[in-house]
């Protein structure tokens, strides 16, 4: 298996426990009223953070190579879609209760959050379009 795909099924796995985690965390009693504050950072976690790392990686392992033997093809790609999920990520899990505090800082925080988040998901499109070809 490729480094770049351990990489991002290690950090699926990792978003998953968090997404779980902050879910029992919401659940808590006495946490009813900061809960909607953490759910688009639930979501997040669940859906780009688990799902979105989990298909990349997988994809990037199982989509055959235009040059099989040429492992180093566009892996700066791969690894910036990794950098930019993971830190839009994170600048999301920071900005996305900011934001609803009303903190005058989170909204260009959560503006930068999603554009990194579209240039990993436009760097994996990037990889992994030409590899979508018929035997």
């Amino acid at each position: 298996m490729p480094t770049l795909t351990r990489w991002f099924l290690r950090a699926a796995i990792v978003n998953l426990v968090a997404a779980l985690a902050l879910a029992i965390l919401m659940a808590l009693p006495g946490n009813a009223a900061a809960a909607p504050l953490w759910r688009p950072v639930y979501i997040h976690l669940l859906v780009m953070g688990w799902a979105t790392q989990m298909i990349f990686g997988v994809a990037l392992w199982m989509f055959p190579r235009r040059k099989p033997l040429d492992l180093r093809t566009a892996d700066w790609l791969g690894w910036g879609c990794f950098v930019f999920t993971n830190a839009g990520l994170l600048l999301r899990a920071v900005s996305e209760p900011a934001l609803g505090s009303g903190r005058a800082w989170a909204g260009p925080t959560v503006a930068v959050a999603a554009g990194l988040q579209l240039a990993a998901i436009l760097a994996f499109v990037i990889q992994a379009w030409p590899r979508v070809t018929a035997r």
